[in-house]
C-alpha cells in the first residue's frame, strides 16, 4: 500500500521517497529557523550595542560641558567599549562601539557612534560591567576641552602628589605610600623612583612610561602594552590621559587637541584685532599666530615643548583686568 513502510525480502525497510522527501524540507526549514533566528538575535544585539553606545554618549555630555567631573556606568551585562579616535578633518572624530555578553559568547561590535565635540581617554578596549569616568579641563593657555577618563581596572597610585589625589575621587583608584599594601592585580602608577611599577609618571620631565608593558592580572584585551618601552609626553591635565589611555589612542586625541587649539587661537586673533580698535590692546597678536603655527606642527605628544613655551609666554603676558579676550 502507498504511503506505508514496507519490508522487502531480504529485511530491509522501504521507505517511500515521499517520507524522505519530507525529511529533506523538514530539516531544511528547520536549518533556516535557526539561521534566521541567530541572524536575528544577532541584529538584536547590535542594536542594543547601538542603543548602549547612544546613552554613553548621552552620559558623556555632563562630563564634557562641566556640570560634572565624576560619575560611574554600571551595565546590565558584561560589556566591550571599544574607543576610536579618528584625527582626520578639522577637529577629527571620536568614535565608540559597544558589544555585549550573550550566551557566553561576545556580540559583534555595535554600529559607529561619532562625535566631534569629545575627547575620551582610555584603553582601545575597555571591558567590565562596571566603568568609571572623570573629566578635567584642560586649558592651552584658554580652555579647549574638557578631557574625558574611561577605567575598568584597579589602580594603586603610590606617591602620587596632593594635587593629583585632589582632582581624581575614584573608588577605582587607590593613593598608597607603600606599594605592599597595593592590591596585586591592580595598576599600580609610580610618581618616585624605587618602586615595582606598571606605570611611571616623571612630572620633572612631563611623560609618562609603562614600564612592564601588560600589568599584572591584567588580560586582553584590555592591556596597556601598546605604550610599552615608548614615552608619552604632557602638558597639564593631559597627564591624565597620558596614565590612562593607549598609546593610540593618547597621541590621536592630543593631535586632535591640538587641531581645535590652532581653531580657537585664529579666533582669538581675530578677537584681539577687533578690541584693540576699542583701544584694548592685548599684546598677544603675534603670539597667538606663533600658537597656531606651532600646533599645526604637532605630530605626536612629543611635539608640544615649542608650543608649550609659546603658551608659557602668553600666560605670562596676558592681562585679564585690562584686556579680556578669553
Amino acid at each position: 500500500m502507498v504511503g506505508k513502510i514496507e519490508k522487502n525480502k531480504k529485511g530491509f525497510l522501504q521507505i517511500p521517497f515521499s517520507w524522505i522527501f519530507a525529511i529533506i524540507v523538514g530539516i531544511f526549514i528547520l536549518f533556516l529557523a535557526i539561521y534566521f533566528a541567530y541572524k536575528m538575535i544577532s541584529s538584536g544585539q547590535q542594536e542594543i550595542g547601538a542603543e548602549t553606545a547612544r546613552q554613553i554618549d548621552v552620559l558623556l555630555n555632563p562630563l564634557e560641558t562641566s556640570f560634572e567631573t565624576s560619575t560611574p556606568l554600571i551595565l546590565s551585562s558584561e560589556t566591550r567599549i571599544y574607543n576610536k579616535c579618528e584625527n582626520t578633518g578639522t577637529f577629527g572624530e571620536q568614535i565608540i562601539q559597544i558589544s555585549q555578553k550573550s550566551f557566553n559568547k561576545w556580540a559583534e561590535p555595535s554600529v559607529d557612534i561619532g562625535f566631534e565635540n569629545k575627547y575620551l581617554f582610555s584603553d582601545d578596549v575597555v571591558e567590565g560591567e562596571k566603568f568609571y569616568l572623570f573629566s578635567v579641563p584642560f586649558e592651552y593657555p584658554f580652555k579647549i576641552a574638557n578631557l574625558i577618563i574611561l577605567t575598568s581596572k584597579e589602580y594603586c597610585f603610590l606617591d602620587a602628589p596632593d594635587e593629583i589625589e585632589n582632582d581624581i575621587i575614584q573608588e577605582n583608584v587607590k593613593f598608597e605610600t607603600n606599594e605592599n599594601n597595593c592590591e596585586d592585580e591592580s595598576v599600580k602608577v609610580c610618581f618616585s623612583s624605587g618602586n615595582n611599577c606598571d606605570i611611571e609618571v616623571n612630572i620633572g620631565q612631563g611623560y609618562v612610561d609603562t614600564l612592564k608593558g601588560t600589568p599584572n592580572g591584567v588580560q586582553e584585551p584590555a592591556k596597556q602594552a601598546s605604550k610599552d618601552g615608548e614615552k608619552l609626553y604632557f602638558t597639564g591635565n593631559l597627564i591624565y590621559g597620558a596614565i590612562f589611555s593607549s598609546k593610540e589612542i593618547y597621541e590621536c586625541e592630543v593631535n586632535r587637541l591640538m587641531k581645535r587649539t590652532g581653531q580657537l587661537a585664529s579666533l582669538y586673533w581675530d578677537k584681539s584685532s577687533f578690541v584693540r580698535q576699542k583701544s584694548c590692546n592685548s599684546n598677544l597678536d603675534t603670539d597667538l599666530l606663533s600658537l597656531r603655527n606651532s600646533v599645526n606642527e604637532v605630530k605626536s605628544s612629543e611635539d608640544l615643548s615649542s608650543a608649550n613655551l609659546i603658551v608659557e609666554q602668553i600666560n605670562n603676558k596676558y592681562d585679564f583686568e585690562e584686556c579680556v579676550l578669553w
